[in-house]
């Protein structure tokens, strides 16, 4: 296998360090002098500072949230009252303060029941390696507690708050995670094992606990496909198997002397099931599989029960009794998605965050007698632009019908005069629901038309629409994503020359694709933090935990998969081939960076069109996969993006 830039994989060389210094200047020089940089930062400037929510938990009369406020840098950690709205909120740490440029960030939070205390983790540079603190909310004290390497860490805490369970990694190891348990005040290197028997590796242990502190549960991901769940009575001891070594994933929490949770077990779009504490592992349906909706989680809540319900990829909520599981209500959130929701049972008080296309993720309060209420920080809204958002569908290669949203200004009727930006994702069981993003606002304000493919491999219809494009499908993905692109020309929508697309991440991958076998697709390109060499991907970072999804190139049976279309060794000498820009940053530890790197110094030297469709790469510093990054870096990056697309489409007039 050709590999010529494989020198390039190694970030701490002083050559690459020189070689993304010689490459970053070449971008900064060609993106600053665009006509259009100046417009679209002022306009993203305004969106991306608007007040925002990433989550919430409540605990007991207090509901902690993940929230940016209004100008803010960073998601910081806020508290308001779960009771009344008029009180002020009190912001509990603003991490963006902790560093001079702003890239500190909270990864995670997690209350004490009582909401006395709560843990986080802070994070730097973009790097999503937590380090566990532990803050006592009403003295305002950030305990003495330091625990590091707990990335994306669940921590489930004793009613007394004295000490809790958390997902950890050893020292320098990728791997292994682990459920260890810490009482508060003494050394973390002394924190005792509850729970490592992974099946493999890569093997992800959650954690979560009763309100009692008896009943432990641990939902360990094995694979994108498959959760086993563990349950331990922690005063005796007992470990039980609740379900273990199915296909299927499954989501419980302890109710009472009762499990109640969601499963695809011979249900892959969800069902809503429950089981005695005696008998754990024996479930009956609460609420059985259908096929108009795709479950996502089931939570109690007072006297009820929140089921959480998508129909291609929008959100409703429906309240049903946990006795019967009956219909009792609908939530109608309208065209939106649940970005998360968080209850508590004893009060009856849930609080939701709310994603739509039109505005920032908002927050809001649930309970049976006062319904759904805004709960936050209000929205100017004359800042945002008046969308027209629609689902249609088109046929794929094959024949199989793909939603795919559109939006544009509510004056605005697409035509083959109008500029198009296309994305998808198409991976790891995620629906591509509506949810915020400033680039699509600031995009549709002045006049341009987005649209979001639901691509197989995502969750629009539930597991089935996930496995329809893993492993050896994923070029069914690559095969949706075309045809989007090619049917919105058709039907109209856009013409050809003044098409852009873009994908991150797993998108990014789709976007080597695209670029290596349909290069005539699309004239502008946007790849963000991809994957695209997949026949070492798994020697990178954490890129093992992805071989379930993708296939493992050291498996005979599974690299002719990953070599058919790996966008890396699929690039040719000579042909015409979009301009891209390539978007990566140095404290990626998701994706490494090398794969951009890699990807467009080989496409620098075949593209034959080079001259006239320019291939940047942008590698930031102090910034990672994308979780973290700074609010005015985001602009920055949004800026160039937009910059870039109207550049190569020949539409600098457009803003």
């Amino acid at each position: 296998m050709p590999d010529p830039y494989r020198w390039l994989e190694d970030g701490e060389s002083s050559e690459v360090a020189q070689w993304v210094a010689e490459h970053n200047s070449r971008t900064r020089q060609a993106l600053d002098a665009r006509p259009t940089w100046g417009p679209w930062h002022e306009r993203l400037s305004a969106l991306v500072a608007l007040p925002t929510v990433l989550e919430a938990q409540v605990a007991g009369d207090r509901v902690f949230v993940a929230e940016r406020p209004a100008g803010a840098d960073q998601y910081g950690l806020v508290l308001r009252s779960a009771v009344d709205p008029s009180v002020p909120p009190r912001t509990l740490l603003d991490p963006a303060t902790l560093a001079a440029d702003g890239a500190m960030a909270i990864d995670w939070m997690h209350p004490s029941h009582d909401g006395a205390y709560v843990a986080y983790g802070l994070s730097e540079g973009g790097t999503e390696n937590s380090v566990l603190h532990v803050l006592h909310v009403d003295a305002g004290e950030v305990l003495a507690e330091r625990i590091p390497n707990t990335r994306a860490a669940s921590v489930a805490w004793l009613p007394d708050h004295s000490g809790f369970w958390y997902a950890v990694y050893p020292e320098g190891d990728e791997y292994h995670r682990h459920v260890r348990f810490h009482r508060i005040g003494t050394p973390h290197t002394d924190d005792r094992v509850v729970f490592d028997r992974l099946p493999t590796p890569q093997s992800w242990p959650d954690v979560t606990v009763s309100a009692d502190g008896r009943w432990l549960l641990v939902h360990l991901m094995v694979g994108w496909s498959q959760v086993d769940v563990h349950l331990l009575d922690t005063r005796s001891g007992q470990w039980q198997v609740v379900v273990e070594g199915q296909e299927a994933q499954t989501s419980l929490q302890v109710v009472g002397d009762q499990l109640i949770g969601v499963t695809t077990l011979d249900a892959p779009n969800g069902r809503v099931v429950r089981a005695s504490l005696d008998a754990p592992s024996e479930w009956t349906d609460l609420v059985p599989a259908r096929d108009d909706a795709v479950v996502g989680r089931a939570l109690m809540c007072g006297d009820e029960l929140l089921v959480v319900a998508s129909a291609v990829a929008i959100d409703r909520i429906e309240r049903r009794s946990p006795l019967d599981g009956s219909l009792l209500a609908t939530v109608d959130l309208g065209a939106a998605s649940v970005v998360s929701l968080d209850t508590d049972r004893a009060s009856g008080r849930a609080f939701v965050a709310v994603g739509t296309f039109g505005a920032p993720v908002s927050l809001h309060r649930f309970t049976a007698d006062d319904g759904l209420q805004p709960w936050g920080d209000a929205v100017d809204p004359s800042v945002l632009p008046e969308l027209t958002v629609r689902q249609v569908f088109y046929p794929s290669l094959d024949g199989t019908r793909i939603p795919m949203f559109v939006a544009h200004r509510a004056d605005i009727t697409p035509s083959s005069d109008t500029p198009l930006v296309l994305t998808g994702y198409g991976g790891f069981a995620i629906a591509e629901s509506p949810v915020w993003m400033p680039n699509l606002a600031a995009w549709c304000a002045a006049g341009g038309v987005y649209a979001i493919a639901g691509l197989r491999g995502g969750y629009e219809y539930g597991e089935a629409w996930h496995q329809a494009g893993r492993r050896e499908h994923k070029q069914r993905v690559f095969d949706d994503f075309h045809a989007a692109a090619d049917w919105l020309v058709a039907e109209g929508f856009t013409r050809r020359e003044l098409l852009a697309i873009h994908g991150g991440s797993n998108g990014g991958l789709l976007m080597g694709a695209a670029i290596t076998q349909r290069p005539d697709l699309a004239p502008v390109v946007w790849c963000a933090v991809p994957l695209l060499d997949m026949i070492r991907f798994p020697q990178f970072l954490i890129a093992r935990l992805w071989t379930d999804e993708y296939g493992d190139p050291d498996e005979p049976d599974e690299f002719p998969w990953l070599w058919a279309y790996s966008p890396y060794h699929r690039v040719r000498e000579g042909v015409e081939y979009p301009a891209v820009l390539f978007t990566t940053a140095e404290g990626d530890t998701r994706v490494d960076p090398c794969h951009a790197r890699k990807m467009a110094a080989l496409l620098t030297h075949a593209s034959a069109s080079q001259h006239e469709r320019p291939v940047l790469l942008w590698q930031a510093g102090r910034a990672g996969h994308g979780v973290g990054k700074p609010a005015a870096m985001r602009v920055r990056e949004g800026a160039d993006v937009l910059a870039f697309f109207c550049w190569q489409l020949g539409v600098e007039d457009m803003v």
